[in-house]
């Protein structure tokens, strides 16, 4: 098994003591900080959201895997020069107005991060007029809005009517997700994409982005 291969699956694996230990070698080595970024840790989370995506991964391991990814980047952190760390962009998220949970949006965090993107969470129980404060001040590309019930469903239409209204949407690209939402829901609402899963948010965040 080849080094590459070792790093990217003791990443799959969540196996963050070994993953450190790889990469440390792999620095030690004279590889460049970024080319193991982008070619094994990115590359490798890219793949656990396919996986999950297809059912072979689940949240434990999924979340295992980002946690190693974690604490791999900190330790490429020192190495990476000026510019080599930028973000690949920004992305504000949270949950609606009414809504606390947090576990799916915490994991698409997990998930963005690790693709590279710096990730505003504003947390749960949002209102419409903060997520527009935080479109104003950071500037992002991608606005992501979560919703886990279906009372709170129609907030996630206010939301985006909201930010439509005030003048921010431009340049601006709505994704949407949560248990009760779908595609058919997103084009109602207007939001421009919907992502059933964090794998499938990360890879259409990417895609937005390119």
């Amino acid at each position: 098994m080849s080094e590459i291969s070792k790093i990217t699956q003791t990443l799959m694996e969540g196996d963050d003591q070994t993953l450190i230990a790889l990469v440390n070698e792999a620095l030690a080595a004279g590889r460049a900080a970024q080319e193991i970024l982008n070619d094994e840790l990115i590359a490798g989370m890219d793949l656990v959201g396919e996986k999950m995506g297809s059912g072979e991964m689940f949240i434990p391991e999924v979340l295992m895997s980002a946690r190693a990814m974690g604490a791999a980047v900190e330790v490429l952190k020192p190495h990476l020069g000026e510019g080599e760390s930028s973000s690949a962009g920004t992305i504000v998220i949270g949950t609606v107005k009414g809504d606390l949970h947090d576990i799916g949006k915490n994991l698409v965090v997990m998930m963005l991060e690790s693709a590279g993107f710096e990730v505003v969470d504003l947390g749960v129980d949002v209102e419409p007029e903060i997520f527009i404060e935080a479109i104003k001040k950071n500037q992002p590309e991608i606005l992501g809005l979560s919703a886990l019930l279906t009372t709170t469903m129609p907030m996630l239409k206010k939301t985006v009517e909201a930010i439509d209204a005030s003048g921010v949407r431009e340049n601006l690209k709505i994704l949407i997700g949560g248990a009760p939402v779908n595609q058919a829901f997103a084009d109602e609402i207007g939001a421009d994409g919907y992502a059933p899963d964090a794998g499938s948010a990360s890879k259409m965040a990417k895609a937005i982005i390119a």
